[in-house]
């Protein structure tokens, strides 16, 4: 199901209105015939009301917790302290991050979800809800009941969470996607790079970290036509029972799946073709009709069955239960023992490391590459030594150009183990920014700066069209952008 919000038409001199916007239910006193509000709460308004005996009378009313209005959308005090919770539980320091600063980046994303509902711009209501219900059942299933966490979350049921959950995920989509409408077109030349890069004094060129460039062979150990059979049967078992006996597909995966947090989950996934898992989950999840379980496959993760739970166009709720063979210790030495030989030849100069990595590696990826790694947050070989993975920084610290690591072993988020070894093919020490060493990076920070004044452009003209209300007690603030329309 699709969400499409009619937008409000603005009538701004009524105070049902005003009430209405802010998020508050007003109420007429029997005794006065005048709109009236809790005289407790924070935000004060002063506005004309008409009472039921067409008389106008002036009154002040204090909102609860409101501190700005951004067209039909709401900011609450409250809303800035989450921001700070936010920051926190991402190891973000929030050291000198003002109160201001945050309730400026609140009306930003307000500004952009409320334009993306005047542009028609949709969210998937499913898709969102679906996404928290997973998180939610994982934080229950931590925290040991629901009553823990709607009381963490200062609310008295979870039906109070998950709708405060679904509107910051609404708007947060909202905002996301308006700005992506925004960056659509923008595109950057390699000549604006050019120009870009030079209009920046050469005391100020950004520095560059230690960057390293990396092949890798990795050995697998073999999984036994035994093993492999014995989780295929046991999966078969599974999916006769479901499907003869009316078993619970869930209860059968909490209780017998290998994938973990299996049982905070259910084994539930969403997903749409695009969807980022191996290709051989989505073309079996995509080759069958809602209801239907499929027979037991293999992915690189092990062996799955999948029950299709729902289908909602192009979107897929889908169950599944995964089995990882067990390898023997046997298997494992002999895993070792090979990549070993593989090493020892190319310390003797018997074959290279990318002929090993081509003829040898068991990852498919790499292997027709000679083993280098791509940065997939990057799309190019190098990667930031101090961004890269805890493992693998480890390996590489101290080598030198052409240098190979030793044996060590990596576990997959399916607990499959392999060894690899490591080839430093090139490292980068730490340097001023250089043209034509450190375009793609030049690149990446011209194209960033031109979408920034692309968003402001599109801000400064959107604030000037937009109802935008800012409570008294932060109209001094510094914003960056003109909220209070001086």
């Amino acid at each position: 199901m699709l969400i499409k919000i009619k937008p409000l038409k603005f009538i701004r001199k009524t105070a049902f209105f005003l009430l209405a916007l802010l998020g508050t239910s007003p109420v007429w006193s029997q005794d006065t015939n005048v709109l009236v509000i809790d005289e407790s709460q924070n935000l004060e308004i002063e506005t004309t009301v008409v009472t039921q005996k067409d008389t106008l009378q002036v009154k002040r009313f204090k909102v609860d917790g409101v501190i700005g209005v951004v067209g039909e959308h709401i900011i609450l005090e409250s809303d800035i302290d989450k921001s700070y919770i936010g920051l926190k539980q991402q190891n973000i320091p929030v050291e000198g991050i003002t109160r201001c600063e945050l309730f400026g980046k609140l009306l930003e994303d307000k500004l952009l979800a409320h334009h993306a509902v005047q542009d028609s711009i949709e969210v998937n209501y499913d898709d969102i809800m679906s996404r928290i219900n997973q998180q939610l059942d994982y934080v229950i299933q931590e925290m040991g009941s629901e009553e823990k966490v709607y009381t963490f979350y200062n609310k008295n049921s979870m039906e109070e969470v998950r709708n405060e959950f679904f509107e910051i995920s609404k708007t947060y989509q909202l905002a996301e996607k308006m700005q992506q409408k925004i960056f659509k077109n923008v595109d950057i030349t390699p000549e604006e790079v050019r120009q870009y890069f030079y209009s920046i004094p050469e005391d100020d060129r950004p520095m560059i970290g230690t960057e390293l460039e990396i092949a890798q062979i990795v050995i697998k150990p073999q999984i036994s036509e035994a093993a492999r059979q014995q989780v295929i049967d046991e999966l078969n078992t599974h999916r006769r029972d479901v499907l003869e006996n009316g078993s619970s597909f869930v209860t059968k995966v909490v209780l017998y799946s290998d994938e973990p947090n299996a049982g905070a989950t259910g084994g539930k996934i969403s997903l749409t073709r695009k969807s980022p898992f191996v290709k051989e989950f989505v073309d079996v999840v995509f080759s069958l009709q809602e209801g239907e379980i499929s027979e037991p496959f293999e992915t690189e993760f092990g062996f799955h069955i999948v029950w299709v739970e729902k289908i909602r166009g192009q979107e897929r709720d889908v169950r599944h239960i995964l089995k990882i063979p067990k390898i023997t210790e046997k298997e494992l030495s002999a895993a070792r023992e090979k990549i070993e030989n593989i090493r020892n030849s190319i310390l003797n100069g018997e074959i290279t490391f990318e002929e090993a990595a081509r003829s040898e590696s068991d990852e498919e990826e790499t292997r027709n590459n000679g083993g280098q790694l791509v940065n997939p947050l990057t799309g190019d070989t190098r990667f930031d030594l101090t961004k890269m993975e805890p493992l693998m920084s480890t390996q590489v610290y101290n080598l030198k150009n052409g240098e190979i690591s030793n044996i060590f072993t990596e576990e997959s988020r399916g607990g499959r183990r392999s060894f690899k070894i490591l080839k430093l093919t090139n490292r980068i020490e730490e340097h001023i920014a250089d043209f034509s060493i450190d375009y793609v990076k030049i690149k990446e920070l011209a194209l960033m700066q031109k979408r920034i004044e692309a968003i402001e452009k599109w801000q400064k003209a959107k604030i000037m069209e937009t109802y935008i209300n800012i409570n008294k007690d932060y109209e001094d603030c510094d914003f960056t952008n003109n909220w209070l329309k001086k």
